[in-house]
Formats: C-alpha cells, sequence, structure tokens
C-alpha cells in the first residue's frame, strides 16, 4: 500500500501539524455484483476540477444512474465551483486521499496534471474505486506497467480519456484499414503542430499562488519549484514545462497514434529513436518545441511530428492561419489514406482502387479527372466495408455502463492504452538519452541498456514513493 496514505497533511495541504489523512479501505461500494449503495447509483467522484475534468464530469453525469458525491482540486475555488453544480450531493476537498477514504465513493474521474495520473490511478485501485483516466496515461514505463498491473490485481474498471477513440470519424478510418482497401501499410505518419510564435506562452513573474492554491501539493511527487500562473493555469500551459507533462508529445500523440494502432492492431514497437530539442521558444517554459520520432514495428514504421514554432498541415491544412493541426497518414500498396479527427480522404495510386469505388461515383470522378481535378475518395463513396464498428453511446458513458455491469469497456481499455502510452512514453527517454531504445514486446522490457531501463522508473519527491509492486505483472 501506498505509504503517504498516513503521511502528515503538514505541507501537502497546509493544515494543522500532524494531522492525518484517515487510512484507505480497500472496500470501493460498487463491487463485482453491479449494485451501488441503496438506490444503486454510481457515486462518482471528480479529482482535478479544471476544464477537461469538468468537461469529463459533465459528459458523465448525464448518465441516469450517476450521482456526483466529491469535487477535490488543490485549488480550493474550483473544487467549490463544481460542487456548486451538484450542491445537493456533493462535498468539497482539496486533498485526493480524502475522496479515495469515502466508502460512500463508488469511481472516480482523474483529471489532474498528468505528473499525477500513475500515482492517483494507482492508489484509487487499492481504495477499490474505479476510474477515468485522463491522458496522457503516464510519463514513465514503470508507471505505466504499474497503473495496467494495479487495474487488473485489484479489478477495476479502467478506461483512459481519449475521447476521440469514440468519434464515428476513427470508426469509418478502422474500418476501412481492416477491410483492405489500401492493401499492405508500410509506413504511417502523424503530426501534431501548431505556431505559438518565439513568445511561446509568455513570461510571468508571479511566484506567488492565489489564496486557497496549494502549489506543494500541486507539484505532488514532482520537483517542486516556484509557483508560476502561467504553469498552473490549464493542460495547455503544462506541455511547456517537462516535469509535469512532458511535453505536448504526450498529450496529443495518445489522441493522434490511437487511430493507426487500433486500425491495424500494431502491438508495441521494438525500437524508438527520438530527436528534437527547444530550438525557437523564448518563453518561461523547459519543454522540446520540435519533436520527431521513429518507431518501428516488426513489419512497418510510424512517425511522429511535434512542432510549436510551425503550423502546416499539408493536405489538412485548410486556410492559410496559424493554428493547431493535426494528422495520420496510412501509406498502401493501393493508396494513401489521409484523417484527422473529423475528416479522412483516400488517394489512390492509379487504378488500384478501382474494384472498391461504387459504380455511381465512377462517372462523376472521370469528368473530374479529364478536368485535372485530383482523384480523391471518402469512405462514402467506396463499397461498404463487412464489418462495422457500432457506434459509441459517448465515452464517458461507456464507461459508466462498464462500471455498472463489471466489463472493461471496448473504447480505451488500460490493456489496449499500454499500447499507445508505451511507444510515447519510450519516445521521452528515448529524446532524454539522445539514443533508440530497443524493447522487448514479450518481457515488456527495456533490453542492451541498463541506463535507460533504470530511467524508465521515475524517482518521487518524498515522502511520495513510487509503488514498485506494482512493476511484478
Amino acid at each position: 500500500m501506498q505509504e503517504p496514505l498516513t503521511v502528515s497533511r503538514r505541507g501537502f495541504i497546509g493544515a494543522a501539524a500532524g494531522l492525518a489523512v484517515p487510512g484507505i479501505l480497500a472496500s470501493g461500494s460498487y463491487g463485482a455484483e453491479g449494485k451501488a449503495g441503496a438506490n444503486g447509483k454510481i457515486q462518482l467522484a471528480l479529482i482535478g476540477c479544471n476544464n477537461m475534468g469538468r468537461s469529463n464530469l459533465k459528459n458523465a453525469a448525464a448518465h441516469p444512474d450517476v450521482v456526483v458525491v466529491g469535487a477535490c482540486d488543490v485549488y480550493r475555488r474550483r473544487a467549490e465551483e463544481v460542487a456548486e453544480a451538484h450542491k445537493d450531493t456533493c462535498k468539497v476537498h482539496t486533498d485526493f486521499r480524502e475522496v479515495l477514504a469515502r466508502k460512500d465513493v463508488d469511481a472516480v474521474i482523474i483529471a489532474t496534471p498528468p505528473h499525477w495520473h500513475a500515482l492517483m490511478a494507482i492508489m484509487a485501485c487499492e481504495a477499490g474505486k474505479d476510474l477515468y483516466l485522463q491522458k496522457p496515461m503516464t510519463l514513465h514505463l514503470g508507471e505505466s506497467l504499474a497503473v495496467r498491473n494495479a487495474v487488473k490485481r485489484h479489478g477495476r474498471i479502467c478506461q483512459v480519456g481519449t475521447q476521440i477513440h469514440a468519434s464515428e470519424n476513427y470508426r469509418r478510418v478502422v474500418e476501412l484499414i481492416r477491410a483492405g482497401y489500401l492493401g499492405k501499410i508500410g509506413v504511417v505518419r502523424t503530426f501534431n503542430v501548431m505556431n505559438q510564435g518565439e513568445g511561446g506562452v509568455g513570461h510571468d513573474p508571479d511566484v506567488k499562488p492565489p489564496e486557497g492554491f496549494d502549489w506543494d501539493f500541486w507539484c505532488g511527487p514532482a520537483p517542486l519549484r516556484p509557483y508560476h500562473a502561467i504553469l498552473a493555469k490549464g493542460s495547455y500551459e503544462h506541455g511547456s514545462w517537462m516535469d509535469y507533462s512532458g511535453g505536448w508529445t504526450p498529450n496529443m500523440a495518445a489522441h493522434i497514434i490511437d487511430l493507426p494502432i487500433w486500425a491495424m492492431d500494431l502491438k508495441y514497437p521494438t525500437e524508438v529513436s527520438s530527436a528534437g530539442g527547444r530550438f525557437v521558444l523564448k518563453d518561461d517554459g523547459d519543454a522540446y518545441d520540435h519533436h520527431e520520432v521513429l518507431w518501428r514495428y516488426p513489419n512497418m514504421t510510424m512517425t511522429w511530428m511535434s512542432s510549436l514554432t510551425n503550423s502546416y498541415g499539408f493536405d489538412l491544412h485548410g486556410n492559410p492561419v496559424p493554428k493547431r493541426r493535426l494528422g495520420i497518414y496510412f501509406h498502401g500498396v493501393n493508396g494513401t489514406m489521409y484523417a484527422n479527427y473529423g475528416e479522412h480522404r483516400i488517394i489512390p495510386e492509379g487504378d488500384a482502387l478501382k474494384d472498391v469505388i461504387l459504380p455511381e461515383v465512377v462517372e462523376r470522378k472521370k469528368a473530374a479527372t479529364d478536368k485535372g481535378a485530383r482523384l480523391l475518395y471518402i469512405g462514402a463513396e467506396l463499397k461498404p466495408v463487412a464489418e462495422q464498428i457500432p457506434p459509441s453511446p459517448g465515452h464517458e458513458i461507456e464507461w459508466v455502463d462498464c462500471v455498472k455491469a463489471r466489463t472493461q469497456p471496448s473504447c480505451s481499455p488500460i490493456t489496449y492504452h499500454l499500447r499507445v502510452d508505451v511507444p510515447v512514453v519510450l519516445s521521452l527517454l528515448s529524446l532524454k538519452l539522445g539514443r533508440t531504445i530497443r524493447f522487448d514486446p514479450e518481457t515488456e522490457k527495456i533490453v542492451g541498456d541498463d541506463e535507460a531501463a533504470r530511467m524508465a522508473i521515475p524517482k518521487y519527491r518524498d515522502p511520495w514513493k513510487f509503488p514498485a509492486q506494482y512493476l511484478a505483472g
């Protein structure tokens, strides 16, 4: 059990010296029988009450069998704002351990900054709580494996917050790839770009947190640094500081490489090479402004490009103004598909797709190509695939339904998302070390590099301890 559960709260939430947090009992009231309390409702609490957490809570609370009973944030005002919307049932907390100690809490949404995700997720499992865990799932390989193992060991229902996985567009892309329309795919290219200018997220000399904001607790297991208002603002700003986010790659790659990993059923990469640095930005942050990654899988490669200082979006560019753009390119023998969150299009290799084009589309396309137009197809212009993926009721709603049914979700379950998370955290390690990381998918271990293997397991700031007991599956 995690030692800090009995550590004095002095220095963490500004309470009186010697005041201890109640011990956590592994007895979440929503058990294997699928019943919660006298009214059968799922008693839900939110840990991390900023923008994304509030959105997740709103979506989950729309389920008729959910009642919101807790709101927790180290900035008390944020928790109070959430509780006000559920004032008949919701209690305010500033220490997540109090939430986990409550016997009337069945499940939690963890939407804190990324450096807290692994520890809170594992402690939630130990407390018998089901969890919706925001992405990025973790920042280190050791954390990734430990969270997965804790979920399995304690029999909890866990979904990772890659809500785009529930979208209709992603489902259509997966169907087309799995139907083999593109033929054999040798490489996938992914990217996320924006242009913050040289000024980046800016400067702020203010080092005094607002009243009711426990900055020491915000930093938690990560290094303690002076308060910074921009860093503390939200998830967009977190991406400019390495210790608390891992930069922009963990936040966005979790959404974007999810699509090819799902569509092609990719397991773990065997080699990860990463390069980049802080080349342009002159703000108060310290994270890279460019990051290039090459993941090698047994029969293909996948690349990642991240830029904070140029927002060119290739075929997905649109209007020539600075904005955040992202995309995925599947390069197959029969054609190339490019996609983002809301659209997908196919460019054929010659007439390789002629047998899968709907007859009524052929003449219209022929007339267009005779006039010099580029030949593009969307999924609706191709013959229907044999197997279709049913629509999602909504990412958070699906999680709630699975908590009730005691089944792991089909949409971003922990065992699947590990295949998204591990490539990302290994890319950060490769960037830090400046060399390729080799990984054994069978043993889930870094091979041939003792230093990298050691650095894959984080060291937390005292008194927080990394729960090494969960490294063993």
